[in-house]
């Protein structure tokens, strides 16, 4: 596994790290994984999912007999709702990183929105009145992409069974990611091994940021006071 594309400067302390990319990238199982590894590691590291609902509205939309979200609300109104939920869950995450200071692995951010606006065809005016709505977050320290091909991507969707997506719209989901203007700034990671492998090239790419220096050490222990002698 390789990575793709230029790393942030190096000597960055990371506090917070975000997976992005396609349905079916490995976003939550690898964003899962790393806040582990960091926790094991001693450094104060959690998962943070920034979702936008739309699992959740579809799970909904199977009970009222609709095959999913945008056949229960329409296109326009699920993209909608997702943006603000996303929005929120965002906003939630940071408020908790700023409140316990700790490692924020998230997975997802505010550049996912931005391409399943664009993956699935919305107006130019909806991305603009996301990103004027998002543009109260900071970017993450680094931004993982989990590059993936549309049918490997197609495939784990499949098996893990619970929703779907079409191959075309994942290969819009693909060509959105790398159209967005942040995309220089991706850290790629070819996400297409097994989870294994996706973790080695996470860390390795991590690693290649400033070594040890790139995430903040583990917050120290208070000592017990010392009697007086």
């Amino acid at each position: 596994m390789a990575l793709l594309a230029k790393s942030p400067p190096a000597g960055r302390r990371l506090r917070t790290i975000a997976l992005v990319g396609a349905d079916g990238s490995g976003k939550t199982t690898q964003a899962h994984r790393l806040a582990a590894e960091l926790a094991a590691a001693g450094l104060p590291a959690v998962y943070r999912r920034n979702a936008g609902g739309r699992h959740w509205v579809g799970r909904v939309a199977g009970l009222f007999g609709r095959e999913d979200a945008e056949q229960l609300v329409g296109r326009r109104a699920m993209l909608c709702i997702e943006s603000v939920l996303r929005w929120l869950a965002i906003a939630r995450t940071l408020l908790r990183r700023a409140l316990w200071r700790d490692i924020a692995v998230m997975d997802r951010y505010a550049v996912c929105q931005y391409a399943s606006l664009r993956a699935r065809g919305a107006r130019p005016a909806a991305e603009r009145r996301a990103r004027l709505a998002y543009r109260l977050f900071p970017r993450p320290d680094v931004t993982i992409l989990l590059a993936v091909d549309p049918e490997v991507a197609h495939e784990r969707i499949e098996r893990r069974g619970y929703d779907h997506e079409s191959m075309d719209y994942l290969r819009a989901a693909v060509k959105a990611y790398e159209s967005l203007p942040e995309y220089p700034t991706f850290v790629v990671v070819d996400a297409n091994g097994t989870p294994d492998q996706v973790s080695a090239a996470i860390r390795a790419a991590l690693a290649g940021l400033a070594g040890p220096a790139a995430v903040p050490a583990p917050r120290a222990e208070p000592r017990p006071a010392q009697a007086c002698p």
